[in-house]
């Protein structure tokens, strides 16, 4: 599953004001609301999700990512937001570092597959540190998406 085709622009946020892990996952959760992507009511439930992963362990990967991700009876395909902070956002990352990039995810829970695939691809493309500095140079949501098709890099993701 690459990265880009679950992302249209509305699902891109340039600009994160975030500072620190769970601010930021709400952020983006409230995103994916405000563009209609998930329902209103389905926020604290999915809130509440997302935390209780984010407590067991950081979804801070490493190299300036983080992958909060959930799963979800109520959805019936895979929803994603792209988010970007120039400042960085305290992840509690493995590394230490501070997050740059931040991919959450819903899945719906009858395909956790999706979701082992979906964490693999976007893992392997962000280990790129072209790719990395190319989003971080970006000036606009279609040239993250462009980036994130390849079409910037020759690298798909």
């Amino acid at each position: 599953m690459k990265l880009a085709s679950l992302l249209t622009t509305d699902q891109v946020v340039l600009d994160m004001r975030s500072e620190e892990h769970l601010p930021a996952v709400e952020e983006l959760l409230d995103h994916l609301i405000g563009i209609g992507s998930i329902p209103a009511e389905m926020r604290n439930g999915l809130l509440d999700a997302l935390k209780k992963r984010e407590e067991m362990v950081s979804t801070g990967i490493g190299y300036g990512v983080a992958i909060p991700h959930t799963f979800s009876e109520e959805i019936d395909k895979v929803v994603t937001v792209f988010g970007r902070s120039a400042r960085g956002i305290d992840f509690e990352s493995l590394d230490q570092g501070p997050v740059h990039f931040v991919v959450l995810f819903v899945v719906p829970k009858r395909d956790y597959h999706l979701h082992l695939q979906t964490l693999a691809a976007i893992a392997k493309m962000f280990t790129n540190v072209e790719i990395r500095q190319q989003l971080a140079a970006a000036s606009s949501r279609e040239e993250i998406l462009d980036i994130l098709a390849g079409k910037a890099s020759g690298n798909a993701a």
